[in-house]
C-alpha cells in the first residue's frame, strides 16, 4: 500500500519540466531529485515528503526519452504518479527504473492538491483518504509488478539470473 499527499500538476508536463536539461550532465539520482519539477514548482522538493504522489493530467512525461525524468521523480521521494495518460516512452522508462505509475482519469479529477491518497498497486485501487472517494485503475500484470517491486528492470533481471543459478 502506498500512502502520501498529492502534488497536482496539469496536462503536458514534459521531461524538461520534470528535470531541466541543465542538470542532465549528472547521473546521480540524489542530485537529480533535488531539482525535480523546479521549473514549474520551485518549492516542490521542499514540500514533497517521502511517499508523496504526483497527480497530473494528460500526456505526463512528454518530450524527450530521457530516463533522468522518472529517476528524478523517484529520487525526490515520490512513491507513485497517477495521471490521465502518460507519454509512452516515459511510461516504459518509469517501469524500467521501478517507479509505479497508474493511468486513471477519474482519480485525477477526484484528487486535489494536498489530499491524502492511498494506492493498492495489486488491485489498482486508488482511494482519496481526504474525501473517501475510490477509483479503479487497471492493475499492472504480474511481471510488471515484479519489475517495480524489484526496484526496476536491471534489479529484476539480476534477481532472475541469480535465482536461475540456484
Amino acid at each position: 500500500m502506498i500512502t502520501g499527499r498529492a502534488h497536482k500538476f496539469g496536462d503536458n508536463v514534459n521531461t524538461d519540466e520534470i528535470i531541466p536539461a541543465r542538470y542532465l550532465n549528472s547521473t546521480n539520482p540524489a542530485e537529480l531529485g533535488m531539482h525535480c519539477m523546479e521549473d514549474i514548482d520551485k518549492d516542490f522538493v521542499n514540500r514533497a515528503e517521502p511517499g508523496d504522489l504526483i497527480v497530473a493530467g494528460s500526456n505526463f512525461g512528454c518530450g524527450s526519452s530521457r530516463e533522468h525524468a522518472p529517476i528524478a521523480i523517484k529520487a525526490a521521494g515520490v512513491s507513485c504518479v497517477i495521471a490521465k495518460t502518460f507519454a509512452r516512452i516515459f511510461y516504459r522508462n518509469a517501469i524500467n527504473i521501478g517507479l509505479p505509475i497508474l493511468e486513471c482519469p477519474e482519480a485525477v479529477d477526484g484528487i486535489s492538491d494536498g489530499d491524502k491518497v492511498e494506492v493498492d498497486l495489486n488491485s489498482g485501487t486508488i482511494r482519496n483518504a481526504t474525501t473517501g472517494a475510490e477509483f479503479k485503475a487497471k492493475p499492472f500484470p504480474s511481471f510488471m509488478r515484479d519489475i517495480i517491486e524489484s526496484g526496476g528492470l536491471i534489479n529484476y533481471a539480476r534477481q532472475r539470473v541469480i535465482a536461475s543459478r540456484g
